[in-house]
């Protein structure tokens, strides 16, 4: 499995960038599909996420009703879409699957497949 993320960059508090994943090699479509970030010196934590069938959205609570997860299994890509970005939403984000619809399992991070990261910077 292959996973790779672009649209980082540098942006203002309140502002938009739209992520994307590129993804190839296992079945998509069956999979669960989302974003995880890293700010320094913090651990990795769970961000969004979609059912292999594009079903059940789910968010961390930091970024309910400001960040929307989507996927287009035709094109085998992700994106999550940020608006009302904030200083705290700095860090490398990363699009991750696992080859499987379990949530519990994706979230804890262990065993998911990773692509490298994108870096998302909001300056206040």
């Amino acid at each position: 499995v292959q996973l790779q993320a672009s649209g980082g960059g540098l942006v203002q508090a309140g502002g938009s960038l739209r992520l994307s994943c590129a993804t190839s090699g296992r079945t998509f479509s069956n999979s669960i599909l989302g974003w995880f970030r890293q700010a320094p010196g913090k651990e990795r934590e769970f961000v969004a996420s979609l059912r292999g069938d594009g079903g059940n959205p789910s968010y961390a609570d930091s970024v309910k009703g400001r960040f929307t997860i989507s996927r287009d299994n035709a094109k085998n890509a992700l994106y999550l879409q940020m608006t009302s970005l904030r200083p705290e939403d700095t860090a490398v984000y990363y699009c991750a699957t696992r080859g499987s619809n379990n949530w519990i399992a994706f979230v804890r991070g262990a065993g998911n497949y990773w692509g490298q990261g994108t870096q998302v910077t909001v300056s206040s």
